[in-house]
Order: C-alpha cells, then structure tokens, then sequence
C-alpha cells in the first residue's frame, strides 16, 4: 500500500512542479529581454540579478501554485462525491491535500515577493542594502507590495485551516478562500491606474477568477487522473461544464481588458502589444484543447471509464500551454505598456477612471450610463438563471408564481440602474449619490430579490440526484441551507446586527473615509450592502425557508427594531458639521462640487427618507404572506374536517352537552 501510493505521488509532483518551472522560467526569460525598456520607462538603476529574475519567476511559480490551490479545492469540494457519512472520499481527500501543500507554497511565494518587489521599485539590490525586515516594514508603503503581503497572510491561513479538515462540508469554505487570496493581485499592477481604470480593474478581476478555476481545475482534474482515481468521468464532465464558462469570461475579460491598454496597432509595433498577442493565441489554442477533449477524451472515459490516455495526454498539453501562458502575463506586467490615449487625463479620470461632464441632472441620472462588469453583469446574469428555471418548471407543466418573477426580474433592474446608471456613474465623486445608490442596494434590492423566492426555485427547477448517484446542484444547495453557518448568520440578532452596524461602523468607524478614494473599497461596500440587505429581508418576508424559521411577531420586531435606527442614522448625518472622506472629494476638483458639506446633509436627507419605502413594502408583504398563511390552514381544516367527518366539531359539542347534563344534575 505504502509503495502504490509513492509511486502515485512520483506520478503527480513532477508534472506539476514542471508546470509551475515552466511558467517561472518564461517569465523570468521574457523579463530579462524587457528590462533594458523597463529601467528607460522608470528611470531607476538595475535592482540586480537576484530581483531581475528572481522577481517574474517567483510570481510566476507562485501564482502557478494559487491555481493550482484554488482547482484542488474546487475538486474536492464539487467534482468527486464525498462518502455517505460526509468524510471525503479518497479522491476528495488527495485532492485536498494537494491544495494544502499549493496553498502553502503560494503564502512562501507571495512572502518572498514582498522584498523583491521593494527592491524592484527601489532600484537596490536586494542584499547589497536592505535587510529581511526593513524590506517586510517597508511593505506599507508601496502598494504592490502591501497587497502581496496581504496575499501571504491569507495564503498561510488558508493552509493552516486546511490541514486539519476530513469532512466536505468544509471544502467550499476552503475554495471561497483560496479565491479570496487572488484579490490583492487583482487590485494591483496596470489595469488598476490610469485611465478608466474601473472598467481595467474589473475585467481583471473576472479574468483571474475565470483563469483560476479553468487552470486550476485542469491540473485537479490531471492529477486525479494520473492517479487512477475513480469517478473520473464524473469529474472530466464537471469541470468541462465549468471550463466553458471560463473560457467564454476569460476571453471576453481580457479582450476589454487589453482594448483599454492597447490599440490595435500596438499589438505589432511594441512589446508588450506582442505579449498581449501571445496570450490571445494561447487562449485559442487552449478553447481549441478544450473542444478536442470534449469530443474524444470525454467520449472514451464514458465508454470506459479506465481509458484515461486521451484525456491525459490533452490535458498535459492544456498544462504546458497554460504554464507558458502564466509566464507570458507575469511578464506582461513587468513591460511597460505603451502611451496612454489620453496623455493629460484629467483629475477625475487619475481618481475615478472617467469624466464627469457635470453636475448631475435627471436626464444625466437615467441615460448617462457606464456599464459596472461585476454588478451589472451579475444583475443580468441572475435574471437570465431565474428565467431558465421559471422555463423549465412550466415546460414540464409545473406552475410558478408571476408575482415572484416580477419581483425578482424587477429587483436584478433596479441592483443594473443603482450599478451602471448615471446615479452608479456619479457615486464615486458624490455622496448624495452614494448614499442613494446606497438605499438601493441595502433596502429596495434585497426586497425584491428575497421576494423572487430563489431558492425555492432552484430546488424545484435542478434535477435530484438518483439513487447511488453522487450530489448535484441540488443537494450542494440544500446543504448549504441547513448548514451551520446558514444557521449562524440567520439568526435574527445576527442579521439585524449585520444589517444595522453596517451603516454605523462604516460611516462613523471611518471605514468610509479610507474606502471612498479605492475603486476595490466601492466594490466591498457594494457587496456589503447587498449581502446584509439580501440577509435581513430573506429572514423577514423571504418566500424561501430559513434554517431558523421567525413567528409574525419576531418578523414584526426585526422590522421595527431596525428601521428606526436608519432613520436615527439619516437624522445624524443631516446634523454632522464634519464632512466624511473631504479630502477624496475636494481632491477631485469638480468646480460644480464645492459645497460638501450640503451635499453630506442632502444624503443624510436620503437615507433618512428611504426608510419608509421599504418598511411600507415589508408590511404589505407580511399582511400578504400571513392572510395567506391563513387561508391555508383554513383550507388544512376543513379538509381534515371532511376526512373524519368533523370529528372535532362533534367532540367539542358532546363536551358542551356532558357539561350541560352535569349542571342540571348538579341543581
């Protein structure tokens, strides 16, 4: 047994190590033939050998590694069936030990990267005049370097929770953070300055998460097969699902992402336009690998699932491809791009991403629109999921609701317009518009959505798995419902908490303050805003059940406890004399913006009036619910009442009868 499984692991390691030294060498190749434009571009002397090419093949390996972490535990938590107890199955369970040993090599990577990036800004060389800790110190104040720092702390405690877990219920906790360990990268490097660099940031963060799950979730899926796992058709079928997915974000991420960059010139006259073009080969020739495994190396595992050949040798190409690719954009980043379309942009476009032709009006509010990829593209991405699952209850005859897909198709145009509009498009350089956007996403979004009854739709509308069939979707959705942390977080003081302290603790905490002038700190408060919304109002008039199921008049005190503490927060702001995050808005130097301090106590006006739109939707919603609560039981009744032949009723006359008996006897 010992001997199987080292030959197993001897099978595994080297072609992953492989793929990660493939990628850090051509990453560290591409960089050296760059630097001589890099230093020009800069004006900083050569930091020295050790960071030249120590640098690109670090991260290059490293982000190898974060891949690698994220399909592993993707793996183990969505693509193998764990056993009938809950404990993972021996597929899942070496899946999940690989993502631990990739989640800690990624931490060391990122740690490492920390001086070499200083070192590389500085222009020192990294022995020669700067020690371990004065470089790690110095992290604070060069962001590139901050946000690597975050990335080895979350890297390491990711590792840390993974060692010990043995049950599945914990993996897709473990794939949502080793994603998470992805973010500070995305926040950093071209796409995150200059001009319209919201859209540049966005489309990053798309394309990273899209090019984590489908690398990540090949080299999973290549190991298992290497290993002679079983369900390996299973597997190959899942992530295929997945892989498609990801190409089509991928491809349309970082199309926008370099149109923002390049023009289409560049691709042949700089360097980093051909680097730019070696990616969108990869990417096609990797859709094409894509397609080829679908057509043979899925066709002959579901003819014989031991006929692992076709797929693995695909996959081993897919591998090598993507290990050069790693290596192309990791120099990517290290080449300067070519001059800026704008070459004088303006305040606004430095601060923001884009222009503000002026003050705004109703006209600019409704049509002066600015497309947001993460919350736009989801408002449509939710509506378009809740239409094919509302079509496929009545294809098979089944009714749903039209009040419910009004409310949910309403609740995905009102999260487009707060998002994308002229008001999303203002939000950034106005706190009125904040603020209204604000009461949008926390209050008037959530309703609806909680109202669209979504998870009752899903569990109607996916397919249950058979009997000795592993768990799909559904059973994935309805153990996240009864989980513990579903349990946890719908506990009504939670919720509330949540809901409430929100507000409090980011406008008078002075989260606000250090979050108004970062693009990625609008994203946070945006997801803040819809989460906690979506929490609260899902416990107090949601159509779907919640793990802890409220009585009327627990409902009725979430309702009345909080909304008054809403107002009382408007009631604050219209009365501060301190303008929250001032020097972001006066950096701006918008000359129809001047007046803060009215335009603090216009969005205090708004959140103090936005508190009586919901709660006159809550209360008509909860009369609803509960006259037809009513009538249901009412209906229960008289049906039990039928099948005994009011068995109840002739009791209850019989007791009035014997009583009756009694007191004449008793005179």
């Amino acid at each position: 047994m010992t001997s199987s499984v080292t030959g197993q692991r001897t099978a595994v390691w080297p072609v992953l190590l492989g793929v990660g030294l493939l990628a850090g060498c051509t990453a560290a190749g591409l960089a050296a033939l760059a630097l001589a434009d890099a230093l020009t571009a800069t004006g900083l002397p050569d930091p020295g050998p050790i960071t030249t090419v120590g640098l690109p093949f670090v991260r290059a390996a490293g982000e190898v590694a974060a891949v690698l972490a994220v399909g592993s535990f993707l793996f183990a938590a969505f693509f193998v069936p764990p056993q009938k107890s809950g404990v993972l199955d021996v597929a899942g369970y070496r899946a999940l030990r690989t993502g631990s040993v990739a989640a800690g090599v990624w931490a060391v990577c990122a740690a490492l990267l920390v001086p070499l990036t200083i070192s590389d800004v500085s222009g020192q060389r990294l022995l020669d005049h700067l020690g371990p800790m004065e470089l790690w110190s110095a992290a604070g104040l060069v962001d590139t370097a901050d946000a690597w720092r975050w990335t080895a702390f979350l890297a390491a405690a990711l590792t840390l929770v993974s060692i010990p877990v043995l049950r599945w219920s914990w993996t897709p906790t473990l794939f949502i953070g080793s994603l998470v360990t992805l973010i500070p990268l995305g926040l950093t490097g071209h796409s995150a300055a200059g001009g319209s660099h919201d859209l540049g940031t966005n489309s990053l963060l798309i394309h990273l998460v899209g090019a984590a799950l489908w690398a990540g979730g090949l080299l999973a899926l290549l190991a298992h097969a290497l290993r002679s796992g079983e369900h390996g058709a299973l597997a190959a079928r899942r992530f295929s699902a997945v892989a498609l997915w990801c190409f089509i974000a991928m491809a349309l991420s970082g199309v926008l992402n370099a149109l923002i960059r390049v023009r289409p010139a560049d691709l042949l006259d700089s360097s980093y336009g051909a680097l730019v073009g070696a990616k969108l080969v990869a990417l096609c020739l990797l859709g094409i690998l894509g397609w080829r495994q679908r057509r043979s190396g899925l066709v002959a595992l579901d003819a014989d699932p031991g006929a692992r050949g076709p797929l693995i040798r695909l996959a081993l190409t897919e591998a090598v491809i993507f290990g050069l690719t790693f290596g192309v954009a990791v120099a990517l980043g290290r080449t300067p791009p070519p001059p800026p379309r704008v070459l004088n942009p303006s305040i606004p476009e430095v601060e923001i991403g884009y222009n503000l032709d002026g003050p705004p009006t109703l006209a600019r509010i409704l049509f002066d629109w600015r497309f947001d990829l993460i919350f736009g593209t989801a408002a449509i991405v939710f509506a378009l999921l809740y239409i094919a699952g509302v079509w496929r209850l009545r294809k098979r005859g089944d009714a749903w609701p039209t009040g419910r897909l009004v409310a949910w198709l309403s609740g995905c145009a009102v999260l487009l317009f707060a998002t994308s509009s002229g008001l999303g498009r203002y939000m950034p350089a106005m706190f009125s518009m904040h603020m209204g956007a604000h009461m949008m996403l926390s209050m008037l979004v959530p309703i609806l959505l909680a109202l669209g009854g979504p998870v009752t739709l899903a569990l109607r509308a996916l397919p249950a798995a058979g009997k000795g069939q592993p768990p799909g979707l559904r059973e994935w959705l309805l153990g996240a419902l009864h989980s513990r942390v579903s349990k946890f977080f719908t506990n009504p003081i939670i919720a509330t908490a949540l809901f409430v302290a929100g507000f409090y603790g980011l406008y008078f905490g002075g989260i606000f303050d250090s979050a108004a002038s970062d693009h990625a700190g609008h994203v946070a408060m945006n997801l803040h805003f819809l989460a906690t919304g979506y929490l609260f109002y899902w416990c107090v008039i949601g159509v779907d059940p919640t793990p802890r199921p409220l009585p009327p008049l627990g409902k009725l005190a979430m309702v009345f406890g909080s909304l008054p503490l809403h107002a009382f927060f408007g009631v604050v702001l219209m009365g501060m004399n301190t303008v929250l995050a001032e020097p972001f808005y006066r950096s701006l130097q918008l000359p129809w913006h001047t007046d803060f301090l009215a335009d603090q106590k216009l969005g205090g006006g708004i959140a103090w009036a936005a508190g009586e739109v919901p709660l006159v939707i809550v209360m008509l919603a909860l009369l609803i619910q509960w006259s037809r609560t009513d009538r249901r039981t009412a209906k229960r009744l008289d049906r039990a009442a039928e099948r005994d032949h009011d068995a109840d009723l002739v009791a209850y006359n019989n007791m009035l009868a014997e009583l009756s008996r009694r007191e004449k006897q008793g005179q």
